[in-house]
């Protein structure tokens, strides 16, 4: 199985809906990292699993989506706690639907939020 990784750092806010009180129920910011990895059994006839240059267009358009924007507000986390967890499986439909090589079989999204706590989403496409 081939797999390739791409990667990107954005600052978004958020606050968890899900929690009383606390920091984590007001709106705080998160330097994320995240990283999609695209995962296939065979390379295409350019010898890759995905377009580097696609990839990187799919999660520049995520990173310019919710860089320094709060989570809470966007439409995909209306009656959802925009935890890191349900940020991933957001991404991961939002790249599986821009980035259809016919090679890939498998995405995986990994959201870190600062540097102690990340979550993954993967599934097949």
């Amino acid at each position: 199985m081939y797999a390739t990784t791409v990667t990107t750092e954005f600052v978004a806010q958020h606050y968890l809906t899900v929690v009383d009180d606390g920091p984590e129920s007001v709106p705080h910011s998160h330097q994320f990292a995240v990283e999609l990895t695209f995962r296939g059994p065979a390379l295409n006839e350019h010898d890759y699993l995905v377009d580097i240059d696609d990839a990187d267009a799919a999660l520049a358009d995520i990173a310019d989506r919710y860089r320094d924007a709060l989570l809470n507000d966007f439409s995909e986390f209306d009656g959802r706690n925009p935890s890191v967890e349900r940020f991933a499986r957001v991404i991961f439909e939002r790249v599986t639907a821009a980035v259809t090589d016919d090679t890939v079989s498998e995405v995986a999204v990994t959201v870190w939020e600062d540097d102690d706590a990340g979550a993954t989403y993967d599934g097949p496409v």
